[in-house]
């Protein structure tokens, strides 16, 4: 696809929005993926392109949590190794849908991720649900499941992962938000290596957005 002028006037302030209502709320997917599709990208362009500019905004929004110390290292790298993987296998499965199909699924997916972004509260905490091995066990699978919606859908990612810490988990908003950035961090590296491979992700656009979403 040629970029133009236009491209970036409507992708570039769309996804400061969302890098601005992700660090304050999350769910700044459901801005950013539309926007690239509203500039002409095909579905599968337009996924790996964003995962390229959330990426890198995740990067420095982890850092930030991490310096902080707002991670919880056990509950995070176990649910990062089952991301890893499972966000792989999500983008894998993405890359076989009909593209309409694709485009209809995350036109259907962005308003119920929006209700749920909406309804959550923010000032929540559980009580963990789990002691033991199966805490590990449970982290694993909380990673693996969400990672493979992320692959295959995306928007919403760190929102589901912040509900389920904090409602099986019993983590604190807070921390459960930093946990979340680390395992997002590790789904977004997985999907973007697969779309690279696959040549559907347009650096040239996704660089200067990440730049915008760090910004934000």
């Amino acid at each position: 696809m040629e970029l133009t002028w236009v491209t970036y006037l409507i992708v570039c302030p769309l996804v400061f929005l969302a890098g601005l209502i992700d660090s304050v709320a999350g769910g700044g997917g459901l801005i950013s993926l539309p926007a690239y599709m509203a500039a002409g990208l095909p579905p599968l362009q337009a996924a790996g392109t964003n995962k390229l500019s959330a990426c890198l905004g995740t990067v420095a929004s982890t850092t930030r949590f991490v310096r902080d110390r707002k991670v919880d290292w056990k509950a995070g790298l176990f649910a990062a190794l089952g991301a890893f993987p499972g966000s792989w296998l999500g983008t894998t499965l993405l890359q076989h849908i009909p593209e309409d199909a694709v485009r209809i699924m995350m036109i259907a997916a962005i308003p119920l991720v929006a209700l749920v972004v909406l309804r959550r509260g923010d000032g929540m905490q559980g009580v963990c649900r789990v002691k033991g091995r199966a805490f590990d066990v449970v982290s694993l699978l909380i990673g693996l499941v969400v990672g493979f919606y992320d692959g295959l859908v995306g928007p919403g990612t760190g929102t589901f992962l912040i509900l389920l810490f904090t409602m099986i988990l019993g983590m604190e908003a807070v921390t459960a938000s930093g946990t979340a950035k680390l395992v997002n961090l590790a789904s977004n590296v997985a999907s973007l290596t697969t779309l690279l491979f696959a040549g559907q992700v347009l650096a040239g656009l996704g660089i200067p957005a990440a730049g915008c979403a760090i910004l934000g």
